[in-house]
């Protein structure tokens, strides 16, 4: 397998995840440090969907490239 059709196949699962079940973030951010008193937030930030949507073209492209580019090495 070529590395294009496995990258390829990688952004379709990927992308085809994100627009199925979603995908978040969380990040922790510190708000205050007074001496020993600390505090900190978890902030969870959503993936969009479209970022699952273009995750998925872009394998799809990077499938056919690869595919492509196969058939021109045997031919």
């Amino acid at each position: 397998m070529r590395a294009t059709l496995v990258l390829g196949i990688l952004l379709v699962l990927a992308g085809g995840y994100i627009l199925v079940q979603g995908f978040s973030v969380t990040t922790n951010r510190e708000v205050l440090d007074v001496g020993p008193l600390q505090a900190s937030v978890s902030e969870k930030k959503a993936v969009p969907t479209w970022v699952g949507g273009v995750g998925v073209a872009a394998g799809l492209v990077l499938i056919i490239a690869g595919a492509g580019a196969g058939k021109k090495l045997r031919a």
